[in-house]
């Protein structure tokens, strides 16, 4: 994979107190002008090259989807491909026969291209098939989830009384996880009387392709839990990224910056510009670092690179020109905000 070109130096910089990351600065801006654009494949961090692990994580070993729809069952998928067992639950019969169903239309969509390519027999191919399947038990008694290790749920229309009853009916040292990106974690991780056992996984669609899932903590989450998920996020082939219970948590925050479009001074710098600072104020907050905000946009929004190497190649002494501009000529406009951890860059850079 190719590295970014422009010359960079490391520098040390203070965020709040205790708090120190080092990032990659521009020498000076002028200098990228003379260096050949990256390249437009998508550029990871080096640990995320690394072969992923194909063991499954110890401490889980059985995991709950509730909700069988169009993320659930990709969901439920995954898990059972990567050797999961997997207890899929829908509210309703229909519902769970249709996402059934679809895992093995997507199975057998695999199974074909793989066949194709010559990596499995039509023989394999079919045993293959018939083991995913058997590790997944479809049922809709919600009961049925007492034993999972793991609980993921779709469903962001679930109201905090299925997550105080949820709590009830998975085992005690069971993890219970949100698919949503559009509510909070903390909103309904106290209901479910197990607080410090809930996460958020944030997975993307097509869940079998997109590699990014977002793990999401809240203030009360315990770290081993946290981890846990993260490593567990790993072992279904999947790249994960930290992110603190913010709204949108990182790959959805960034895309959702507001800025006015119907103005004809703005140019693709007002679409571009606004965009790099909720990334920059997502770390500026420290609710994700800047290696998982890369990835997540890389990953989950097929960014052929990442917000903050972006205004790093743009020249983050560009980037505060334009937006000390903006902000001047027009102080009532939402999107147009210098973020302090900008300044700071800025004055780290020789």
């Amino acid at each position: 994979h190719a590295a970014v070109t422009a010359p960079t130096v490391s520098r040390d910089f203070s965020l709040k107190e205790g708090q120190t990351i080092k990032i990659k600065l521009n020498k000076k801006s002028a200098e990228a002008d003379d260096n050949p654009a990256p390249e437009t494949h998508t550029m990871l961090p080096s640990f995320t090259r690394r072969a992923f692990s194909s063991k499954m994580v110890p401490e889980i070993t059985r995991v709950g989807m509730v909700g069988m729809g169009l993320m659930g069952h990709g969901i439920a998928q995954t898990a059972a491909m990567a050797g999961y067992d997997v207890i899929a639950v829908d509210s309703n019969q229909k519902g769970l026969d249709a996402g059934l169903k679809r895992i093995e239309g997507s199975l057998e969509k695999l199974h074909a291209r793989q066949i194709k390519k010559g990596e499995l027999t039509d023989e394999q191919a079919k045993d293959s098939f018939a083991s995913i399947m058997g590790r997944i038990h479809g049922t809709i008694d919600k009961k049925e989830l007492a034993p999972c290790d793991l609980a993921i749920i779709e469903d962001t229309d679930i109201k905090k009384s299925f997550y105080k009853e949820l709590g009830q009916i998975v085992q005690p040292s069971g993890i219970l996880a949100s698919n949503t990106s559009s509510l909070p974690i903390g909103d309904f991780a106290g209901s479910s009387g197990r607080a410090d056992k809930v996460v958020g996984l944030h997975f993307f669609n097509p869940v079998q392709l997109m590699k990014l899932v977002e793990v999401v903590k809240t203030d009360v989450t315990d770290p081993n839990v946290f981890d846990l998920a993260k490593r567990w996020t790993l072992s279904v082939g999947k790249t994960p990224v930290s992110c603190k219970d913010t709204p949108g948590f990182i790959v959805n925050r960034y895309a959702m910056s507001p800025f006015s479009s119907s103005r004809a001074w703005l140019s693709v710098y007002s679409l571009l510009v606004p965009n790099l600072v909720q990334a920059l104020q997502l770390l500026e907050r420290g609710d994700a670092s800047m290696e998982d905000i890369d990835i997540s946009m890389q990953l989950g929004a097929g960014h052929p690179m990442g917000p903050i190497t972006l205004a790093d190649y743009i020249g983050l002494d560009t980037i505060l020109f334009i937006l000390e501009g903006w902000v001047k000529k027009y102080p009532n406009e939402p999107s147009f905000v210098v973020p302090s951890i900008l300044k700071q860059m800025v004055r780290s850079s020789p």
